[in-house]
């Protein structure tokens, strides 16, 4: 089963437009959902819990159209931590605790107190007081302490520090472990997604370039610089995004449509990416 089904999915405002997002999330996976601010990831995941109601398309959580009357009990799988952490400033995280175990059917004291520790969160301390990050490792904590099945992060790792980023993504592959977990993490940090992500959509202005296997793209996908008269030569379908040189011609290919002669280049997620996002041409 997917954890998430997403088809067709639009939303018009007036400056801006999700267009017609078609993507899945397996079970057990991560898919990691990136692009630049403003590219609709926000605005994506505000759809998948039902926050705001789409003008077409359909969105399957957990094997239910988020839709239905019954949508309102399921959120009690999902955690969900959004870029900025709403939190009354008078409350503690002691007082967070009370209040949320009386919110989730699931909600394990044991764990909640366990993450607070582990995050150096002290209990007594008003909200309005933490930093970004304490803000984000309180979200999380919140997130991580009713059983979830799915967990919607956007912009989770935002505002921490490299080693605390890199014991949250341990934390997550951790969660995923489990066959029936799973995690769609928005972010704009790109080499955290290329760590952790099993698949990678990329949204860019409201469309969506791109949702693979994130190993199946970085074995697809390479660069190669070339003259402008040796371009020539590479076939157009191969050719995903290019960019004008001095020199001639740097573009991404796909490796299998070209000849074995081309010089190629590894490439990373983060090229991958940006060279979809400022290519001169894409295909």
């Amino acid at each position: 089963m997917n954890a998430i089904e997403i088809k067709n999915l639009t939303k018009h405002y007036a400056d801006f437009s999700l267009e017609r997002l078609s993507l899945s999330l397996p079970s057990g996976s991560i898919l990691g959902l990136v692009g630049e601010n403003g590219a609709g990831k926000s605005t994506t995941i505000n759809l998948i819990m039902g926050a705001v109601a789409p003008d077409e398309g359909s969105v399957s959580v957990l094997g239910m159209n988020n839709r239905d009357a019954g949508f309102t009990a399921l959120k009690n799988d999902i955690g969900v931590v959004l870029d900025e952490a709403y939190f009354p400033e008078i409350l503690t995280p002691a007082h967070v605790g009370s209040i949320m175990r009386d919110t989730y059917r699931n909600w394990d004291d044991a764990q909640y107190r366990s993450l607070l520790q582990r995050f150096a969160l002290p209990e007594k301390k008003a909200f309005k007081d933490f930093s970004r990050g304490m803000k984000m490792k309180l979200a999380l904590a919140v997130a991580l302490s009713h059983k979830p099945k799915l967990l919607l992060l956007d912009e989770a790792t935002s505002g921490l520090d490299p080693m605390a980023r890199d014991e949250l993504l341990d934390m997550f592959n951790d969660f995923t472990r489990e066959e029936d977990h799973s995690i769609l993490l928005s972010s704009h940090i790109v080499s955290d997604l290329e760590k952790i992500c099993d698949y990678i959509a990329f949204l860019h202005w409201g469309k969506l370039l791109l949702c693979e296997e994130k190993d199946r793209l970085l074995e697809e996908y390479a660069l190669t610089k070339l003259s402008i008269f040796d371009f020539e030569a590479v076939p157009p379908e191969a050719v995903a995004a290019k960019k004008r040189t001095a020199y001639g011609y740097e573009a991404l290919v796909r490796a299998p449509l070209v000849s074995s002669a081309l010089p190629l280049e590894h490439t990373t997620l983060e090229e991958i990416i940006l060279f979809l996002a400022k290519g001169e041409d894409q295909k």
